[in-house]
């Protein structure tokens, strides 16, 4: 298996389930991507580190992925993917944040590379309260 794949996302799956997939199916538990493509509905958030939650919008249409990138560890035992995305509307505006489930493909390309050493593990960070990479 070489260290670096690239793969076309199916049209009208979820993208962070797509992503996750990839990874998955190539036995992948650590590693970092790259995507662009577009988007028939963007699901974005924002965290609130005072309430300790995410807040997400819906964005409906047809919209461009400028950029998403992100990487995968474990979390709960399984393949896990943390990503964030950049779309651009038909007026060329962006909006950005934290990928949500829910977003739907037009078309995607992912470039998935696989990051050495072992497999980094999320786990509950009290400080922020958020399943971030356990310190080593």
């Amino acid at each position: 298996m070489g260290s670096q794949f690239l793969a076309r996302l199916p049209m009208g799956a979820d993208l962070l389930e797509a992503i996750t997939d990839e990874f998955r199916s190539r036995s992948i538990g650590n590693g970092s991507f790259t995507l662009i493509g577009a988007a028939t509905k963007a699901v974005i958030g924002f965290y609130d580190p005072v309430n300790r939650q995410y807040h997400f919008k819906e964005f409906d249409g047809a919209y461009e992925i400028v950029a998403c990138m992100g990487n995968i560890s474990e979390k709960d035992g399984e393949i896990f993917a943390h990503a964030h995305i950049l779309i651009s509307d038909e007026n060329l505006q962006c909006i950005g944040g934290h990928l949500g489930p829910g977003t739907r493909i037009f078309a995607s390309e992912l470039y998935g590379t696989v990051a050495p050493g072992h497999i980094m593990k999320r786990e509950y960070d009290d400080a922020t309260g958020l399943m971030l990479w356990a310190r080593s």
